[in-house]
């Protein structure tokens, strides 16, 4: 494996180490919890821009780093609902949507099928990072007395539940929105990985 897959599958191993230590008691343990998640993180950053320098591009790569991508998003988003963050219906379309796009466009590049990239994937990556460090930041320090007690109602008016509803229902609508603008401009696209599947499936 090259140098920016092993940062890849290392997101993906630190995915289930970060809900560990989220979901303890301890406010240590949910301080190293936003301190995995922060690694996990820059490991996206980092492997693409190794990628990039270097030249390590892979059809294996392409495919594994969005969905690594997506099952740490994801597993934040389902550990905002464990902790009391975030509704259970705006995760599910959160996480139905991101999946399903991320595993059309790995399946149509491995028929070699071109898919128009999404102009709002990046904006809504972007506005799904900020909501998820805000929240995971404010939920971190609200649970760590010694930090805490320094602003509390600062923290309590920041993780205040009509405006953590806010945060998520905006999030939920917008990510909702830019999969259902690529699915409208790839539906050509979609048509023709259907019939290549169903071509390849069919007895001889």
């Amino acid at each position: 494996m090259t140098i920016p897959n092993q940062l890849t599958t290392l997101r993906i191993i630190l995915t289930p180490v970060f809900l560990y230590l989220l979901f303890q008691d301890s406010p240590g343990y949910k301080q190293a919890a936003l301190v995995v998640f922060l690694v996990a993180a820059l490991t996206d950053w980092y492997d693409g821009m190794i990628a990039r320098r270097f030249g390590y591009q892979s059809e294996w790569g392409r495919f594994l780093d969005p969905l690594a991508d997506k099952i740490l998003t994801s597993a934040a988003f389902i550990g905002f609902v464990v902790i009391g963050l975030a509704h259970v219906w705006m995760v599910i379309l959160i996480v139905l949507r991101d999946i399903l796009v991320t595993l059309l466009r790995g399946y149509s590049e491995f028929k070699n099928i071109a898919f128009y990239p999404s102009k709002g994937a990046k904006i809504k990556t972007t506005v799904q990072m900020i909501v998820l460090y805000y929240l995971l930041v404010v939920y971190v320090a609200h649970h760590s007395p010694s930090i805490y007690i320094l602003m509390p109602d600062t923290f309590d008016a920041m993780l205040h539940p009509i405006l953590v509803y806010i945060l998520m229902l905006a999030v939920t609508i917008f990510t909702v929105w830019t999969g259902v603008v690529y699915l409208i401009a790839n539906r050509k696209m979609i048509v023709d990985l259907y019939a290549s599947t169903r071509k390849t499936t069919e007895p001889n």
